[in-house]
């Protein structure tokens, strides 16, 4: 009892210092007193209702919350996300890795004529040119005047200079190859370039009359051939070297390279192109022809860009051409598009443009059409007219597109070139002087009519041009004539030609070739040219013409018809028209794609619109529905990359959201009525699917709202407006189609043969959407979308698609069963989610309860799958679902305001007028509670969507099920989406409509209660290692081995906060009437739940912070690991498990390289974040913590609220304060603090007697809670653990039969000390604040003013003060451990009157002890505390099974004898607060031993067994016995130093000597280190010095200004008496008082001498304490020393050498190296004095030595025995002589020595 007595004796004991680091009670109270408190809350003096109370504190807990929990966690896992799609692409014409080449200046020596440039790029590796031509000049108008005659119109578009090159095949081997020409004029290519090379404009002078003259000669060229080029000069620009000089590759040439074109230069490409450097501007030089022009032609252009790689290159070089090249802007202006159509922004006309240039791909490029483009590109490559007679040198080639044969119908459709006129009527080709075979390298570009007939032809004329001005001689003669008509049987002729050429003029009609025409070379080809087409509308493949000519032929009705040979008629058109449909399979499939859109438009139209031949109706949606689904499959298995993580293609998927449209017949007009306010802007939407959140959501942290339309901005006004937005382009259709698609496919779908079908389900989804998408389309144009649901669409299309439900759902089970890969998973996958999205889209359209039908059909058909592999049949179920309950009206699907009556079917649907205002209109009736709790038959019916997803979460995580770690985590996943899209609509944030939603979830409450010991324990930090894995570890047996939980962290965090949502937002009166219900069982089990919650959100500080992906995986492993080390799981459970977590569906191969699976995003859990990121997440962190706290708060108001009328209060209302203790616990916010305080304020009102009168374990743990938040740097937070504690004083006083506050006054002090004792981080400054503002309010505290509680108060408040003081001691002593043991030794001795105290002490010097790793050291402060506990037991009650005190424990130790009593009167049973804490009792006594684990586990068991005998506790009697099997084994004990301490800077401890017990094997150095490295940082370098001698300490021969350490290694000693009872190691090693260190000396003052003068000094120490103790170190209260004589040291040595001899011989298993190792030091030496007994033990040692060595040994054995006899003869005198002094009577002794130990009190054996 704190009586006036006992506060008395605590202030004279405080006094003094030699006991107790306290100062004086009188400053204590001076420092007190002028403390200031801090705020005072207003209320807590009141005396308020409890009703008033509780709705005060709900109405500040609601006041400024978040609404939405799921907004704080981090958002869904991206990955498990299967509802969404990747955004489709709107259809666009393709467009490579795009670079931009500016022409900046061409500048020669001289300039003396225009000259004319051509870019293009060529891929030598592939052989091909894969760009047009585009054409610039960099003419002066000087230069450009000289042709003016020849353009009298020169249009913008053809003055560019700049243009931008595609390049989608980025490759090592690409050149962007510059050619030049120039006017034509008399001489060869090398005469025309010699001046070039050979003058300079610097030497005007002295070449001014040839410049002249040149510039004269250029002048007449211009005039008179201005129409005609001539090649001039030509380069390349390797582009790979340019890119690879940006990236820091070093060239010493820019035109050569090394030929390697590995990845990295493509690499380095594709950065390049992607990234935005600086510009490049390179000067190139310019390569001169040096043959006469016969090497022109692209063949041997390639051979010349093979030589450039090379270094040495035999190329004539001109002056440089300088060009700029960069990558090009995404939205450049002034620029033109291939065909010259103005590309926005084009702000100004007048500026020069910038050109697009056309690409021509090294490969395939698979993209549909998408802008109309009609060009023909003509190559004339080479002619050979050496056989023409007559002059024919210098040919010039002129090509003309011709509408008909007369010569005025050439078009203008030829491209110009630069600066020259837009469009032109003809072109020429540059022209090889005096060839008369040429090659050419010209392309000219025609911009084709898009309707050819058959007199569409392309015109080649053939000239020869006279250089030279000569009378009668024309500029141009005519030489040859040919030409090519364009269509052929309605077909494009394109390719290689090789042409005769006409010598005469063709005559009229010349497309029919007349006899009598005089052809050169006898009608050979002599004419070799190229014609290829870049064509929107030509197919140029011969399957796809002959479809489509035949479709036009029906449409037109235009028969008879010719087609190719075959005469099409009414009577072979069907025929014909399905052979066509089925040779589509071998049409190019790259063709194939470019008409996708066309193609399949043709293929629906022929399923909607049944052609009519011959009167009759032809059925064709068979073979069109075959036709199309080979043609879906062919594109899905050849390009395998464009698709997204669902299988689907993108080109279709595009299609299909973009461009498909039900076919109409005639344009009419629209839909009379209401119907005109569907009419929206043109547009092209569709059934489409968000891949990003909607920017509205601020934290990102949730799915879209809309699954069907991610742009949906606006609330519904009905839940059928989704139809609205799905409809595609405005569709105007007055009549109704003959047939309808989505019925047509259907019914194809259903009767479909194996093949086709098997075909269809490869690509079901392209089918589902289809339909989906004409369902719309027909509900729009039919104005159907008002009608009711089951009248929209006719029974056959229904039970068709029932049927087509019902098959396909059959087919994914029933893959299961087959041979099982992974392509086939692959399939079924992809097959479940394509049906999934289409009952997900059949929701907005037809009647819900069919289809909550046909959901209910697949369920039967995919059921919970057996063995061996079930995980993927139940992933296909909850990828289905998560899908499913993905809709965008999910939440009026579930009927979430409707009563729990059976409906008549699976859930009627809901009118399409109810609007989504009304939904939640109507409040929650009467009910059974239970049921809306539980998955039950009502709940399921009612609320069919969330309770398919509730049951089949419960049914993953029910323990007893075949749930493995990816599908946990995909069912929580699922549940968790849902929530955050709740969270995050805009509809939902009314917080009624929010309980509604709850509604849905209730069952939830309960599955994660039935989860609870699957749940991942978060109140082990993640880094420590478990009490039984550690045991493992050690190879000790697990009698109970513990299961681990089954779900991981993250999966356990994310159905907690899951859980919590739902409790948040759930109506509080509902749950107050389920809790009601609940039995005290279950309710514990919530509290359990709400415990670990707390835990898991707790908020962790920035330090410790992880990001979640590490902590993930970290905490999977350490569960694999704990799993492996407790070998609860074999290894081929494991092997299986992964295999089975590896995928859903079985191994994968090449997972990584896989597009469709491996999906690259940025990773958001990365480490290198910024400051203010960090800072944010912080932020957002500890508002969940906050948040998760305050639901975890209303709900234990809840549950309080409950039970206050019930009778289970007393069992509840424990559980309710530990989790209110342990939320006080964690890392809080002040905010929640202060909520939490006022709900303990009331708690504690309200039912005082839960910690006043029944447990006292609350009470201490309350008391602990508040006193470290008193502690705390908030004044906020002070203010309120300050009113709590007074508060909690005045009730306790209120409520006690004696004036007194006894309980709280002693929980309060004994808590402070354990603060104290324990906590790093303690503040006493801001616990003195604290404990001014109680005392504080006891001051202001009107009502008990005039009773005796002010002034015990003042007394408890300074009471804690003087405690506070011991903190300032034991900081300054924080890091000498040693001493600060000792501080806290000499405070628990300070409480040796009371029991309470000490004990808590006790417990600080154990935590301390462990955290050191001295853990003899900890248990035997169990082992005080537990003598302690017995000794007051003992005078408590009478028990003959509890031991009888702390001397029942004088064989465990024999200090425990210290805790005995002082005197019975310390006790008074009839007074409370002595002896009331949780370990008075006996099963606080049982506690106790059961965590001792001291070598003498065997003496604890005797005291335990008779407890667990008297309480019949058989299991714990089984585990003792168990325990005791391994009780025996050695262990390793402590080494021992003698410590000494001197000079005056040591204070108390100046000549004090300690013996320290150090780990085992610690080396003297070790410890000598370390206590001089410490006490040198406290005193300095220099002030502390070891004395390295073991001799006496003379101190004045010491400096005073020193301090000095005396360190020895000392043994323990046992007199001769002694070691008959420590038999064993464990003996010789525990409880030692006496010690004993050696120093060797002579009479001289050497160390070491002569055997005949060496001495020995043994020094014996005497501790006041038993080892082990309580302490590491222990004083020497007495020593005694012993001189050995030369003899007696020889003597002594001599033993040694013999025990050392007889443990070698008879150690088993033997070891001949240490025996040999013992006897070369005993028989080589002879010269030693010896006995009998040691001869003997040398021949034993020598015998057994003989049968262990080998026959290498035997020579060194022989010289063993040879030294044995030589010893034994050298011995042999002294063993025969009989000596007379041995035969003396002894006289009679006299007296006894010191050194007799029995008079040592030491070593007194103690009777029990």
């Amino acid at each position: 009892v704190y009586t006036d007595d006992w506060l008395d004796d605590a202030k004279r004991r405080s006094v003094s210092l030699d006991e107790t680091p306290r100062g004086s009670w009188a400053s204590s109270i001076f420092d007190l007193k002028n403390s200031s408190p801090d705020a005072l809350l207003p209320s807590v003096l009141e005396r308020t209702a409890a009703e008033d109370m509780d709705r005060r504190n709900t109405e500040a807990r609601l006041q400024g919350r978040h609404s939405d929990l799921l907004g704080l966690y981090p958002p869904p896992d991206e990955d498990e996300a299967v509802e969404r799609c990747s955004a489709i692409e709107v259809p666009k014409e393709h467009c490579g890795q795009r670079i931009m080449v500016k022409c900046l200046s061409l500048k020669f020596e001289i300039e003396i004529e225009p000259i004319f440039g051509t870019l293009a790029l060529y891929d030598v590796k592939e052989k091909k040119k894969i760009s047009e031509n585009f054409y610039f000049d960099l003419n002066s108008d000087q230069m450009k005047g000289l042709l003016k005659p020849h353009t009298p119109h020169i249009a913008i578009s053809t003055l560019a200079r700049s243009a931008i090159f595609s390049i989608t095949y980025p490759s090592a081997d690409i050149f962007l190859v510059i050619k030049l020409e120039k006017v034509l004029q008399q001489g060869d290519i090398g005469e025309c370039c010699e001046p070039y090379m050979v003058m300079k404009e610097s030497d005007s002078t002295k070449h001014k009359e040839k410049l002249e003259k040149l510039r004269q000669q250029a002048e007449q060229s211009c005039s008179r051939l201005g129409r005609f080029r001539m090649p001039f000069a030509w380069t390349a620009i390797h582009l790979l070297n340019i890119v690879s000089s940006v990236g820091g590759l070093d060239r010493s040439d820019p035109d050569s390279d090394s030929g390697t074109a590995d990845f990295k230069h493509v690499h380095n490409f594709i950065q390049y192109c992607f990234y935005p450097i600086t510009n490049i501007t390179i000067q190139v030089f310019l390569l001169v022809l040096m043959k006469e022009g016969d090497r022109l032609s692209d063949e041997d252009l390639y051979k010349f860009l093979a030589d450039m790689r090379r270094p040495s290159s035999v190329l004539r070089r001109l002056r440089p051409l300088k060009i700029d090249i960069s990558p090009a802007p995404d939205s450049p202006h002034y620029c033109l598009s291939p065909e010259l159509l103005h590309v926005k922004p084009y702000p100004d006309l007048r500026v020069r443009p910038t050109k697009e240039v056309l690409e021509f791909p090294a490969r395939y490029v698979y993209t549909p059409h998408t802008t109309y483009r009609n060009l023909l590109y003509v190559y004339p490559q080479s002619l050979n007219f050496s056989s023409r007679q007559g002059s024919v040198r210098n040919i010039a080639v002129k090509v003309q597109f011709m509408a008909g044969e007369d010569p005025s119908q050439a078009l203008p459709v030829i491209f110009g070139k630069s600066s020259w006129a837009e469009f032109m009527n003809e072109a020429y080709s540059p022209i090889i002087y005096h060839n008369k075979s040429p090659e050419f390298y010209e392309e000219m570009k025609m911009k084709i009519p898009a309707n050819l007939t058959d007199n569409h032809h392309l015109l080649f004329t053939f000239y020869h041009i006279s250089c030279q001005p000569k009378q009668n001689t024309p500029l141009e003669s005519p030489v040859g004539y040919t030409w090519i008509p364009l269509m052929q049987h309605g077909r494009l002729r394109t390719g290689s030609f090789s042409l005769p050429v006409s010598v005469e003029k063709p005559p009229p009609s010349y497309s029919v070739q007349l006899p009598g025409m005089k052809w050169v070379d006898n009608h050979k080809g002599v004419f070799n040219v190229e014609v290829t087409a870049a064509s929107s509308v030509h197919t140029q493949d011969p399957h796809l013409d002959k479809f489509f000519t035949l479709v036009y032929v029906l449409e037109e009705y235009s028969f008879p018809f010719r087609l190719k040979d075959v005469i099409i008629t009414e009577a072979n058109m069907e025929g014909e028209l399905k052979a066509s449909m089925a040779a589509l399979r071998g049409a190019l499939l790259d063709t194939c794609v470019r008409f996708l859109h066309q193609l399949l438009n043709k293929l629906i139209q022929l399923i909607v619109y049944p052609p009519v031949i011959a009167g009759q109706i032809v059925n064709l949606g068979r073979t069109s529905f075959e036709a199309m689904t080979l043609l879906v499959n062919q594109i899905h298995k050849n390009l395998e990359g464009n698709q997204d993580q669902h299988g689907r293609n993108n080109l279709l998927a595009s299609y299909i959201h973009y461009c498909f449209r039900l076919p109409t017949a005639e344009p009419a007009v629209p839909p009379s009525g209401e119907s005109l306010s569907y009419d929206m802007p043109m547009q092209y939407a569709t059934l489409s699917r968000a891949t990003a959140r909607p920017s509205s959501l601020h934290l990102s942290r949730s799915k879209s709202i809309s699954n069907s339309n991610p742009d949906l901005a606006s609330t519904p006004v009905s839940p059928d407006e989704e139809v609205q937005r799905i409809i595609g382009s405005k569709v105007n259709c007055a009549c109704l189609l003959k047939c309808l698609l989505h019925e047509e496919l259907a019914l194809q779908w259903v009767v479909s043969t194996s093949t086709v079908r098997e075909a269809a389900l490869q690509q079901a989804w392209f089918f589902f959407q289809l339909m989906t998408k004409s369902m719309a389309h027909h509900l729009f144009l039919t104005s159907k979308l008002d009608v009711p649901r089951r009248q929209r669409f006719p029974d056959r299309f229904v039970d068709d698609i029932a049927a087509l439900v019902c098959a396909i759902s059959a087919d994914i089970a029933g893959r299961y069963h087959k041979v099982y890969t992974a392509h086939k998973a692959t399939l079924q996958a992809r097959l479940n989610s394509s049906l999934a999205f289409f009952l997900n889209d059949l929701l907005s359209l037809m009647d819900r309860g069919f289809v909550f039908n046909l959901i209910r059909s697949y369920y039967k058909q995919v059921p919970i799958a057996p063995l061996p592999n079930p995980s993927s049949l139940n992933a296909l179920r909850m990828d289905f679902t998560r899908i499913v309950c993905s809709h965008e009206h999910y939440v009026t699907l579930n009927l979430p305001c409707s009563t729990l009556s059976p409906p008549a079917s699976p859930s009627p649907s809901t009118s399409s007028t109810t609007s989504q205002s009304s939904a939640f209109s109507s409040m929650v009736q009467d009910q059974g509670v239970a049921t809306m709790f539980e998955l039950s038959v009502p709940f399921r019916q009612q609320h069919f969507l969330s309770g398919l997803l509730l049951t089949e979460l419960s049914l993953i995580l029910d323990p007893d099920g075949e749930g493995v770690f990816f599908l946990h985590k995909k069912a929580i996943c699922a549940v968790h989406s849902l929530l955050c899209s709740h969270d995050a609509d805009p509809r939902y944030t009314d917080p009624q409509v929010r309980a509604h939603i709850a509604q849905l979830y209730l069952p939830l409450i309960p599955i994660v209660m039935e989860t609870l010991h699957q749940l991942h324990d978060f109140s082990d930090s993640g880094n420590t290692i478990s009490q039984s894995v550690a045991m493992a570890i050690a190879g000790s047996p697990l009698p109970h081995a513990k299961a681990n939980a089954s779900l991981s962290a993250e999966c356990s965090r994310t159905l907690l906060v899951c859980f919590l949502w739902v409790l948040k937002n759930a109506d509080a009166a509902l749950l107050e009437r389920w809790v009601s219900d609940l039995s005290v069982l279950q309710i514990n089990r919530l509290l359990d739940l709400l415990h670990l919650c707390v835990s898991c959100f707790e908020y962790k500080k920035s330090l410790e912070r992880i990001n979640s992906l590490t902590f993930k995986k970290s905490q999977d492993m350490k569960a694999r690991l704990e799993e492996a080390i407790l070998g609860t799981i074999g290894a081929r459970q494991e092997m299986v498990r992964r295999c089975r977590e590896r995928s859903p569906y079985g191994s994968q191969e090449n997972v990584r390289w896989r597009k469709n699976v491996t999906h690259w995003r940025q990773n958001t859990d990365r480490v290198d974040k910024t400051k203010a990121e960090m800072e944010q997440e912080s932020v957002v962190d500890g508002n969940l913590a906050t948040e998760a706290s305050l639901i975890v708060l209303d709900t234990l108001e809840i549950i309080v609220k409950t039970v206050v009328a019930s009778e289970l209060k007393e069992s509840v209302l424990g559980g309710v304060l530990r989790v209110l203790l342990h939320s006080m616990a964690g890392n809080q916010s002040a905010l929640f603090l202060q909520h939490c305080f006022t709900t303990q304020r009331a708690l504690v009102f309200k039912f005082p007697e839960m910690l006043f009168e029944e447990d006292t374990e609350l009470c201490a743990d309350l008391c602990l809670r508040l006193l470290r938040h008193c502690s705390s740097s908030v004044g906020s937070v002070r203010s309120h653990a300050s009113a709590s504690l007074y508060l909690l004083m005045r009730q306790n006083f209120e409520i006690g039969n004696v004036s007194n506050f006894a309980r709280v006054k002693m929980q309060v002090t004994m808590s402070l000390s354990s603060l104290v004792g324990t906590s790093q981080n303690f503040n006493e400054e801001h616990l003195r604040h604290s404990l001014k503002t109680i005392l504080t309010y006891a001051e202001e505290d009107l009502e008990l003013r005039d009773t005796p509680f002010p002034e015990q108060v003042q007394d408890l408040v300074f009471n804690l003060h003087m405690i506070l003081t011991d903190t300032v001691k034991m900081k300054e002593h924080q890091q000498d451990p040693e001493m600060l043991i000792d501080l806290m030794y000499r405070i628990a001795k300070g409480y040796q009157n009371s029991p309470d105290l000490r004990l808590t002490w006790l417990q600080n010097m154990a935590g301390k002890h462990c955290e050191r790793g001295n853990h003899a050291e900890a248990a035997h402060c169990l082992v005080h505390s537990a003598a302690l506990v017995a000794e007051y037991l003992n005078m408590l009650e009478d028990c003959r099974y509890l031991p009888i005190g702390c001397v029942t424990f004088q064989n465990i130790s024999s200090n425990v004898l210290e805790e005995s009593a002082v005197s019975d009167d310390v006790l008074s049973p009839e007074e409370e607060g002595i002896c009331a804490g949780k370990y008075f009792s006996e099963s606080g006594l049982v506690g106790l031993l059961d965590h001792m684990v001291t070598g003498t586990i065997n003496e604890v068991y005797k005291i335990l067994l008779p407890i667990h005998e008297a309480n019949r506790d058989f299991k714990k009697l089984a585990t003792v016995h168990g325990k005791l099997q391994d009780a025996f084994n050695k262990r390793m004990f402590g080494t021992y130093f003698r410590v000494g301490f001197y000079g005056c800077r040591f204070g108390d401890l100046d000549e004090q000597e300690f013996v320290y017990k150090e780990p085992s094997i610690t080396k003297l150095a070790e410890i000598s280190h370390r206590l001089e490295e410490f006490y040198s940082e406290r005193f300095g370098d220099d002030a502390v010095e070891i004395i390295k001698d073991s001799n006496p300490v003379d101190k004045n021969k010491l400096d005073a200004n020193k301090a000095y350490l005396q360190i020895t290694y000392v043994e323990p000693f046992f007199d001769t008496y002694e070691l008959k009872e420590r038999i064993t190691y464990f003996d010789k090693n525990y409880n030692l008082r006496t010690f004993m260190y050696c120093t060797p000396f002579t009479l001289d003052g050497r160390a070491h001498g002569d055997l005949n003068e060496q001495y020995k000094r043994k020094t014996i120490l005497t501790t006041s304490h038993a080892f082990p103790y309580i302490k590491t170190r222990i004083n020497v209260i007495h020593k005694e020393e012993i001189i050995l004589v030369p003899m007696e040291v020889a003597i002594e040595d001599m033993q040694k050498k013999t025990q050392e001899l007889a443990f070698a011989t008879t150690q088993d298993p033997a070891d001949a190296k240490m025996l040999q190792m013992v006897l070369q030091g005993c028989v080589v030496v002879a010269d030693i004095p010896s006995q009998i007994y040691f001869t003997k033990r040398c021949e034993d040692a020598l015998r057994k030595n003989k049968a262990l060595i080998g026959p290498d040994q035997k020579e060194y054995h022989r010289e063993l025995e040879r030294n044995y006899n030589k010893l034994k003869e050298a011995l042999g005198p002294l063993i025969n002589r009989k000596i007379p002094q041995l035969y003396r009577t002894l006289p009679a002794q006299t007296t006894q020595t010191q050194r007799n130990s029995y008079s040592r009190s030491s070593l007194r054996r103690v009777d029990c």
